[in-house]
């Protein structure tokens, strides 16, 4: 779709705002879920696309309530271009990695170069952490890199002590291309989503200007993983520091929700995340869902044509996830209806600001990450021009979202300015060398606007 069509006022958009009759959770529960839409009431005679948002948040943990188990792997590049100052980097990480961690954690640490070594195999961290911490004094680097195969090994040891109640996870280091082995993105995204069905998450730190990060964010994208994009190799520690933060907040893991739209509602697609549509209903996954972190799921529905004024009942939504506190599967649900009305300034009036926003954020990204697509085939002007319209576009959401009754929360408009200024920064970089750093910044920035990571 043209950018002048995809990025209208939201406004424009028969997206609904729904009345939300969620059941209440459970006692051991700890995932709430909210289902809204656009707008309360839809115009009888609209034949837009509307907008449903999905909400999943979880309790805020306390400073004395136990937490999950870690089960990690760290695989860390040692291939030639890490000498110096990146492969010290790359250690100093690792170190507060294991500061992170507890005596009951579990951590193996890989290195690869065209070969995979496995420096110390999946183990208590209490009965290991000496000796880990001299296989992190012992790294050096040279060669190649077989990032494929060290993936696959640090996925292997993390099925060794693989749990329900565990967060599993590798955490991937890497400043070069693969190059040994398995090596398009098609291919680790594979990997990424045959882990995912473990329930093992892949994180993918990028570091400096020379790796490959299509490659690394889908092989997060796959895994529900982190995807992060490192310039400077004095921020590892930092990086590691808040991956491992984002790891030990996990309280809700293996969630599945399905959507069930009623009679006339089509759904057309999820934007921004991996799913399944049959028919009437939708399928998707989330590998985890961190404590006091809210992760949201927007949907496009076509209405009904020649609807009748009064109420219509949009969809069910139901959510099962694990808890990780009490280790119990545990379900809730919500019902979304909507209001007809041959009154279009009823339909206009009803705006949903805060929903409205999210929606915004996610279209928005969809432009950049075309933008990207229009660059990569040497249409700099093109890509210029999408990105360009996709700031202007999100100044007057931010605008007219932000202001007036109910208007969207302080964050979901700052979080609009942001993508506002990333927008016009990155059209006054696609020229010359600075579009390497421009385009990992913004892979980087799409997968943290799709998935919601925290850091």
């Amino acid at each position: 779709m043209p950018t002048s069509r995809l990025l209208p006022a939201i406004l424009g958009l028969a997206a609904l705002y729904a009345l939300t009759l969620a059941t209440p959770p459970a006692a051991a529960a700890e995932v709430k879920l909210e289902a809204d839409l656009g707008q309360s009431v839809l115009g009888t005679r609209s034949s837009d696309r509307i907008y449903l948002r999905l909400s999943l948040k979880t309790l805020a943990a306390g400073p004395s309530e136990r937490r999950a188990s870690i089960n990690t792997a760290l695989v860390i590049d040692r291939s030639g271009s890490m000498q110096g100052e990146r492969i010290a980097a790359a250690k100093e990480g690792a170190r507060v990695a294991l500061d992170r961690l507890s005596a009951d954690d579990i951590v193996s640490l890989i290195a690869y170069n065209h070969e995979v070594d496995v420096l110390e195999p999946a183990a208590r961290l209490g009965a290991a952490k000496q000796s880990l911490a001299r296989a992190i004094d012992r790294l050096r680097a040279d060669g190649t890199t077989a990032l494929y195969a060290g993936v696959e090994e640090g996925g292997r040891q993390v099925k060794e002590f693989l749990s329900d109640t565990k967060v599993n996870r590798v955490i991937l280091l890497s400043d070069g291309l693969a190059n040994v082995g398995p090596s398009s993105p098609r291919e680790l995204a594979e990997l990424g989503r045959e882990l995912a069905g473990k329930g093992i998450s892949v994180t993918t730190i990028g570091l400096g200007l020379e790796y490959n990060e299509d490659l690394m964010q889908r092989l997060a994208a796959s895994s529900d993983g982190n995807h992060v994009f490192v310039e400077r190799p004095s921020d590892l520690a930092e990086i590691f520091d808040r991956e491992f933060g984002d790891a030990l907040s996990v309280s809700a893991r293996d969630i599945e929700i399905i959507i069930e739209c009623r009679a006339g509602f089509k759904p057309r697609r999820v934007l921004g995340r991996d799913s399944e549509i049959s028919g009437q209903r939708i399928t998707l996954k989330m590998n985890q869902l961190q404590a006091a972190n809210e992760r949201y799921v927007v949907v496009e529905l076509e209405p009904p044509k020649g609807a009748s004024a009064g109420e219509a009942e949009v969809a069910e939504i139901g959510v099962e996830y694990l808890d990780l506190d009490s280790g119990a599967r545990t379900k809730t649900k919500a019902n979304v209806r909507a209001r007809f009305s041959d009154d279009e300034k009823e339909a206009q009036a009803s705006l949903n600001k805060p929903v409205l926003s999210q929606v915004t954020e996610q279209l928005a990204t969809e432009a950049t990450e075309k933008a990207v697509e229009l660059r990569d085939k040497g249409d700099v002007a093109g890509a210029r021009r999408m990105l360009e319209d996709n700031a202007a576009y999100l100044e007057r959401q931010k605008l007219s979202l932000g202001t007036g009754l109910k208007a969207a929360p302080p964050a979901s408009v700052e979080a609009l300015d942001k993508l506002e200024r990333q927008s016009r920064e990155a059209a006054n970089n696609l020229d010359g060398e600075g579009w390497d750093k421009t385009r990992k910044s913004m892979r980087y920035d799409q997968h943290k606007s799709k998935t919601q990571q925290s850091y």
